[in-house]
């Protein structure tokens, strides 16, 4: 009897195993693999230089810039999208007419292709685009959001953070449905209101869904790729050149899978340190309250 249980578990078991086998776990090992070989010379007939890859990539100030402008736009991206979230969440959580409405037109941009978002903001950011037809209007000079490498990498930013303040809003809306209202009631009348109200009971209570929200935007924010391959590839004066565009450009553009293997590689094991750091913190924090 127990045989037939386990059996039957393990058939359905078997469609997730065989999805996560051809397309995560033999493109992982495959890509380690072919990091152990140079591709430059010639891409039918590579050689075997073991960590040569891995070196020329630690030495190489290119990739280690696209290292730096990663991390820059993940200290752009991940405060604001932690944040300004809960912060909605809280406002529409409350009592307010309209409520559905709000919620639809702020979850709209999530259902709307990155590649549509990006299309229409470098319609934006144009040197003759609407944002600076405006501030021509009150005799402002026109800004370069996508030519000026101080402001780039702000102006693409400014795109992720459209794109996905409705998704953890919605994250927080249906994670606020479980804090007590007796809570909010019992913090009234002991004249706790307000902001402190929020920072006494809500704060508290959401730390495991915060601690969810920044490891999934902080993770999506160093594989960033398809804002900076629409609106900049990469410019300019390579300031929005991320490690997921460098890896690109070497296996696309260049057909160096060995250096773009061992670019994965590295990426790879960033963002699992960046993850387990965030689970640590925020896991430390939530077994003190």
């Amino acid at each position: 009897m127990d045989m037939k249980k386990n059996f039957g578990a393990y058939l359905f078991l078997l469609p997730a195993g065989v999805i996560l086998t051809v397309f995560f776990f033999i493109p992982f090992f495959q890509t380690i693999y072919l990091s152990f070989f140079d591709y430059s010379n010639d891409i039918y007939k590579p050689v075997f230089v073991m960590f040569q890859n891995y070196m020329t990539l630690i030495h190489s100030p290119m990739f280690l810039k696209t290292i730096v402008n990663t991390f820059y736009f993940l200290l752009l991206c991940v405060p604001f999208l932690v944040i300004f979230p809960l912060y909605l969440a809280i406002l529409i959580n409350q009592n307010i007419k309209f409520k559905n409405i709000y919620k639809v037109l702020i979850y709209l941009p999530v259902v709307v292709s990155i590649v549509v978002v990006a299309i229409a903001f470098k319609w934006l950011y144009a040197q003759n685009g609407l944002l600076n037809y405006f501030l021509s209007l009150f005799h402002i000079r026109p800004i370069g959001f996508l030519s000026d490498p101080n402001v780039a990498m702000i102006s693409v930013a400014l795109v992720t953070i459209f794109k996905g303040v409705g998704y953890y809003m919605m994250i927080y809306l249906s994670a606020l449905m479980s804090v007590p209202k007796e809570l909010y009631d019992a913090a009234e009348i002991d004249g706790i209101t307000g902001l402190n109200k929020h920072m006494a009971i809500t704060i508290p209570h959401l730390m495991p869904v915060i601690a969810l929200v920044s490891t999934i935007s902080s993770i999506s924010a160093l594989k960033v790729f398809v804002e900076i391959y629409v609106m900049t590839h990469g410019g300019p004066m390579n300031s929005t050149k991320t490690i997921v565009y460098y890896i690109y450009e070497k296996a696309f553009e260049n057909l160096d899978l060995g250096l773009a293997s061992a670019g994965a590689v590295i990426l790879l094991f960033i963002v699992m340190g960046f993850s387990i750091l965030n689970i640590f913190v925020f896991e430390r924090d939530k077994y003190k309250i």
